[in-house]
């Protein structure tokens, strides 16, 4: 049994639809590692056309992606990544770019995680010299996580990727959430990653599978990526059992992305109401709303214990910001239930005792 009837921490957090289920159980496998299981070829093939690439690679997740791809485009230690400081590689990941990569992030402050080709202009473009790290990767997340779900535009990704590619730095795209924004702006995953030498897609997060991320580039990038993929873990024996929840994924669920957004988009507006809490309506635009705590006395940990304590859990990012993630298990009805469970525990008068 959950712990939780209502999961808001993360969209990694559903359970696979009996469907999705009996399609792992009845999944072909075979040597993955040979390139012999047929079910993950067939998942390869499926992402290199969605994201125009030329060859892709099977990983348990997005974090294996990210270290794989960063370790692949440097080319030796010290370099430097350009990122936004809230991207998931810099704050999530466990030190990964400084302790798997050995390379150096170059934090950019960006808005709600985007950050354009002048703000990083400088950095790449200087002289270089023997004591000098030199700029190896543009880094971008799409959709934006600690920046709440926001889409980088198209126009602005092009601009980032055209700069870093005139001075020879390699361009990556961590796209855990990149259906999202392919869902909302209904430009083809295709044009959103031609700028990018990798990018990999989550299943777990978008599409409700249980694990399974897949990194795509040219055949040359995924030849060296194998190397580092056997340093990380080595090769995944039938694993067209995972492969098969994430085709069932993308043939059933990519399709309910759109209405997942008006959901969120519902919630946000019904939170907006709320006296005590500020929420930019603005700001939501897939399936992340952050929004700041202004109560008279109760801070978003307040918030976040008090709704575990109803079964409904949330991530308070710190003291006053509460991050809520919605994903495919979050019904309309839910809907309801969570607005109003946040302004019942909002409007309660102050008792002896409270925080």
């Amino acid at each position: 049994m959950k712990k939780y009837r209502i999961d808001l921490f993360s969209d990694t957090n559903t359970d696979p639809v009996p469907a999705m289920r009996r399609a792992m159980c009845d999944a072909e496998v075979g040597n993955e590692v040979a390139g012999e299981d047929p079910t993950v070829n067939q998942l390869l093939e499926k992402v290199c056309a969605l994201l125009g690439k030329e060859a892709a690679m099977f990983l348990p997740s997005g974090t294996m992606c990210n270290g794989i791809a960063f370790r692949v485009l440097c080319q030796r230690p010290g370099d430097l990544i350009i990122l936004d400081r809230t991207a998931h590689p810099l704050t999530k990941s466990a030190g990964l770019i400084a302790g798997l990569v050995q390379a150096q992030p170059y934090v950019i402050d960006g808005v709600r995680g985007i950050f354009s080709a002048q703000q990083i202009e400088s950095i790449i473009a200087a002289p270089s010299g023997y004591n000098l790290a030199r700029p190896r990767i543009v880094s971008i997340e799409q959709t934006t996580n600690l920046g709440g779900g926001a889409i980088w535009p198209l126009k602005t990704i092009e601009g980032v990727c055209q700069l870093a590619h005139y001075y020879e730095v390699k361009t990556h795209m961590d796209g855990a959430r990149l259906l999202h924004a392919v869902a909302e702006t209904k430009i083809p995953a295709a044009d959103y990653a031609r700028h990018f030498d990798s990018v990999w897609i989550d299943f777990s997060k978008c599409l409700g599978a249980p694990m399974g991320s897949v990194l795509a580039g040219t055949q040359a990038f995924i030849d060296e990526a194998w190397y580092y993929k056997f340093q990380q873990g080595g090769g995944l024996h039938q694993a067209g059992i995972l492969a098969a929840g994430c085709l069932y994924g993308l043939k059933h669920h990519l399709q309910e992305l759109p209405e997942l957004h008006a959901h969120t988009k519902q919630l946000a507006t019904l939170l907006s109401q709320l006296s005590f809490l500020d929420l930019n309506l603005e700001e939501v635009q897939t399936n992340i709303i952050i929004f700041e705590v202004r109560h008279r006395y109760l801070s978003a940990l307040d918030f976040e214990q008090r709704l575990h304590e109803q079964g409904i859990r949330v991530l308070a990012l710190d003291q006053r910001r509460i991050r809520l993630i919605t994903h495919l298990e979050i019904s309309i009805s839910e809907i309801e239930v969570i607005f109003t469970a946040i302004r019942t525990i909002g409007e309660e008068p102050l008792t002896m005792g409270a925080a």
